[in-house]
């Protein structure tokens, strides 16, 4: 509460979710098979052998939670595999990667008028080594706020386009009155995807977020979702801790028609429960059901009434990534 100031400190008064920046972990994911589907490298029915579970590059071993034998790409995000995801980007050069970062706005600063808003972290791609590329590939070794990888995820409410953002309501011409001096010019985005990928990874991001994906957790009754789940190991000094976790779940929602992009990331989630699909997934549930409320926005999907004996429980763990 920006009226009460000074009990808690200067921390306190910081908003972390645009000064702050973190490796984001497998809610990078979708980017990196996008790209895969954007240059025809795949389909979304291309399998992929993700057997024994992980794979060597360069002599570091990298592993996906448990083993998934052969997946479809679709099947790669929907389960998040880590070897999956590697497995593609290696098909891809760094500079092809790195210009896709760039174009989602990872490693530039947030052109917004808010003090202190951080750029990120990503490397020149003539620097990267195979390990590299494959890690940032599911979210390791690059870095951004949540604000930026809330802004990133627009490209696939809007069809392949990122936009501008801005902190200050936008008024269309239609609300404003056809003689209003005070409408704005549409926003103009600059391509990333086709359509085409966007659509497609939209159909894997509901894929992710239902029955049988890591983040089911974030389904909303009367409304269409989709998004991707991350769980990373915290960094201390120049080493990754296996007891401290920042938990992720960005995603879109109507996903029939979107019409808000939601990102929630828990830092050291303490009760028990360490995944993205777990700990942040209900908590944008929970977002989106009283924003689109809110906004007066009609459920998309028919509500089924009934009694829950229990919650429902993911049908896999996530890799941490």
């Amino acid at each position: 509460n920006p009226d009460r100031r000074g009990a808690k400190g200067q921390s306190a008064n910081r908003n972390t979710a645009i000064v702050d920046f973190f490796e984001a972990g497998s809610t990078m994911k979708p980017f990196t098979v996008s790209l895969a589907l954007d240059t025809r490298r795949v389909t979304p029915t291309t399998p992929i052998q993700t057997a024994p579970g992980k794979i060597n590059v360069d002599g570091s071993v990298l592993s996906d939670a448990h083993p998934h034998g052969e997946l479809s790409v679709a099947q790669v995000v929907q389960k998040s595999s880590n070897v999956g995801t590697v497995k593609m980007a290696l098909m891809m050069q760094p500079r092809e990667m790195w210009d896709m970062y760039s174009a989602l706005g990872f490693g530039h600063r947030p052109e917004i008028e808010f003090p202190g808003a951080v750029t990120g972290r990503v490397r020149p791609y003539k620097s990267w080594r195979r390990v590299e590329q494959a890690t940032m590939s599911y979210g390791y070794g690059l870095s951004t706020s949540l604000f930026q990888l809330a802004r990133a995820y627009t490209v696939f409410a809007r069809d392949g386009e990122i936009i501008p953002l801005s902190m200050l309501k936008r008024e269309p011409e239609r609300e404003l009155g056809k003689d209003s001096s005070a409408a704005q010019p549409p926003v103009v985005g600059q391509r990333v995807f086709t359509k085409d990928t966007a659509l497609a990874m939209r159909e894997m991001l509901r894929m992710a977020a239902a029955p049988g994906g890591t983040a089911q957790k974030a389904m909303v009754p009367g409304y269409s979702v989709g998004g991707k789940s991350g769980t990373v190991r915290k960094q201390e000094g120049k080493a990754y801790v296996n007891n401290k976790y920042r938990a992720w779940f960005v995603g879109l929602a109507p996903l029939n028609n979107p019409r808000i992009v939601v990102a929630v990331m828990v830092d050291e989630p303490s009760k028990g429960q360490t995944y993205g699909g777990d700990v942040s997934a209900p908590v944008f549930s929970q977002v989106v059901q009283q924003t689109l409320r809110s906004m007066n926005i009609a459920p998309d999907l028919e509500i089924k009434s009934g009694i829950v004996n229990k919650p429902a429980v993911a049908d896999e763990e996530e890799s941490i990534g």
